[in-house]
């Protein structure tokens, strides 16, 4: 259920942009009266779904979900129609409108796809606002991952200087993250017991991260604190109580409720020793997992124990601030490419099984949206690489063509067309095989 769940909102989105950036195009092709003869969503080799011609335009569905397109008439695209290429120019077709009109027509898919994830972006801050603990409100510190420890993070420092800057009052640790992997981050500051410590950052951390696979370099934590029992369950069996703090796992001290999922975490139809806190006495409780590794108790969660922050935006509050969450991830999403295009980020890189994991397994409108908007920025980025077959290959050609008053050699953008698409369709190949590779590999 978790994968259909994925796939249906991965597909949905990716309906949404492609029809919209695709849209752009075709309406300011129309708007320089250029004919737009097909508009399709997904493509449609053989054969389409569904197609109906209305006046000069066929609109349809395709079979292959990888895309869209519209054929732009007089364009060297995809599509390679070289008989209709080798006739004289008519008015109506691309090659025939000045540089600037061609420029705009190309653009126009990009231009969408970041006002579609500005507008998601204003509205979903309208709608439901911000809600988020700031680094410094998290009382109890980080749990960090093995990587983090052997830098010399300790369970439940807290951050709170990078490169001497101290921490702001709205940083999240999630901004913090960010800014340790693009940003070149040196020093860390953390203050552990009261005391202030300052630990190096190598060069090469953003590598080592990739290497090492670590999925969360830290994460806020809190106190294991019971809020319930399930009935039935083995806690009961056990001699859980609400209230109850948990302290140590088969006696290993924990930092909180990170740190003893960490240690639990796999462990089916076991037997675990549990120490909690009750009453200001520490008591031991063994108790057998199920075979899905449960034991049966409700604990609080980080905003029931933590002061959360909350920004409600008015329609014409969220305008800005949409416009600035925009723009930051997209700059963020840029600086990402020297990961990317890295020793280690390439074998980081994955196809539509990598993208439909963003969305998560439940289907919640609010995240539905924010991820929606951060791939339509994605979108509107990769689109604008110069290779051509993608928007920015054309965009390339037609500056040069601005710059220097010449147009291309039509043979040289066909070989340049159809090096592009198969340098595309490798790297789609390589990408979805990697997704592939990992799900068999674990």
């Amino acid at each position: 259920m978790e994968y259909i769940i994925q796939a249906g909102q991965l597909l949905l989105g990716i309906s949404i942009l492609v029809v919209l950036h695709e849209f752009g195009h075709y309406i300011t092709a129309r708007a320089f009266k250029t004919k737009v003869e097909s508009f399709y969503l997904f493509f449609n080799p053989w054969f389409s779904i569904w197609k109906k011609k209305i006046g000069d335009t066929e609109y349809g569905i395709g079979w292959l979900p990888l895309g869209g397109y519209v054929k732009i008439a007089g364009m060297i695209d995809e599509s390679m129609d070289k008989e209709q290429l080798a006739k004289d120019p008519e008015p109506w077709e691309f090659r025939s409108k000045p540089t600037w009109q061609r420029l705009i027509i190309m653009l126009g898919g990009v231009i969408v796809n970041v006002l579609v994830a500005f507008v998601i972006y204003a509205m979903v801050l309208f709608t439901w606002g911000e809600q988020y603990i700031p680094a410094n409100n998290a009382t109890y510190g980080v749990y960090c991952d093995s990587l983090m420890v052997d830098l010399g993070f300790n369970q439940n420092d807290k951050i709170i200087a990078l490169d001497g800057n101290p921490v702001g009052d709205d940083v999240t640790y999630g901004e913090i993250k960010v800014q340790l992997l693009l940003d070149g981050i040196k020093e860390v500051t953390v203050d552990r017991n009261t005391k202030k410590v300052n630990i190096s950052i190598p060069v090469d951390f953003d590598q080592m991260v990739l290497r090492d696979g670590a999925k969360e370099l830290f994460t806020i934590e809190v106190p294991f604190i019971i809020e319930g029992v399930t009935p039935g369950m083995p806690a009961e069996a056990a001699g859980f109580m609400a209230g109850d703090k948990v302290v140590a796992v088969d006696g290993i001290r924990v930092a909180g409720i990170s740190h003893t999922t960490a240690l639990t975490k796999g462990r089916v139809s076991e037997k675990i020793l549990f120490t909690v806190l009750r009453n200001n006495k520490e008591t031991d409780l063994e108790v057998t997992t199920t075979d899905k590794g449960m034991i049966g108790v409700d604990r609080k969660i980080a905003p029931q124990i933590l002061k959360v922050k909350v920004k409600e935006y008015g329609f014409f509050e969220s305008i800005p601030a949409g416009v600035s969450k925009t723009g930051n991830v997209m700059k963020r999403y840029i600086d990402q490419f020297k990961l990317i295009f890295s020793k280690e980020g390439i074998t980081q890189i994955g196809g539509f099984g990598t993208i439909a994991k963003i969305y998560g397994s439940e289907w919640i409108w609010r995240t539905f949206w924010e991820r929606t908007a951060f791939i339509s920025v994605m979108l509107a980025v990769m689109n604008l690489l110069p290779i051509p077959a993608l928007d920015g290959g054309h965009v390339m050609f037609l500056t040069y063509e601005m710059i220097t008053r010449r147009k291309p050699n039509e043979k040289l953008m066909e070989y340049a067309q159809v090096g592009g698409m198969l340098l595309l369709l490798t790297f789609m190949l390589y990408a979805n095989g990697m997704d592939v590779f990992r799900a068999f590999t674990g």
